[in-house]
């Protein structure tokens, strides 16, 4: 086991060693966003990072790969808290969109604040590193919403 913290590791090809890193990476992050000290759901505090503007349901269920339903429960609980509001959409009177209120912000900021530090903290980049890692990750997930969402996701 020792020896895939080096060379072992080194050995296999360029896309395992990622696969087993980003895997790694994943699960180091999971366990470390746990100890956030929050009352939120992982669904909520998601739903307040793609909240950095206002934004549809619809638009929001497609940012965060999942169901209009789930959407709608997680929008009502945030509401409920008083950390979003729903208000109409000027382009559309039709549409409500969420819009974070000054307590939603404050946790928002919080989150991506602390979000950062773990993954500085778990990764070992380096803020240069980091930079080329979201640039290669962003092309990964929309290579993945382009061939097809994981199943596993839209539940």
């Amino acid at each position: 086991m020792t020896d895939d913290n080096g060379n072992g590791l080194r050995r296999l090809s360029p896309e395992i060693q990622a696969m087993m890193g980003v895997y790694a990476l994943y699960w180091k992050l999971e366990e470390s966003f746990d100890s956030i000290e929050t009352d939120l759901s992982h669904q909520e505090c998601h739903m307040l990072i793609k909240l950095d503007q206002p934004k549809r349901m619809g638009v929001l269920a497609s940012d965060m790969l999942s169901v209009p339903s789930t959407i709608t429960a997680t929008a009502d609980a945030l509401e409920a808290a008083g950390y979003l509001t729903r208000q109409r959409d000027p382009e559309d009177r039709r549409a409500w969109l969420l819009v974070l209120t000054d307590q939603g912000e404050d946790a928002r900021n919080m989150l991506v604040a602390t979000a950062g530090e773990l993954f500085h903290r778990a990764s070992g980049l380096s803020d240069t590193e980091t930079t080329e890692f979201a640039r290669l990750a962003c092309k990964i997930r929309e290579n993945i919403l382009k061939t097809g969402i994981p199943e596993g996701l839209t539940k």
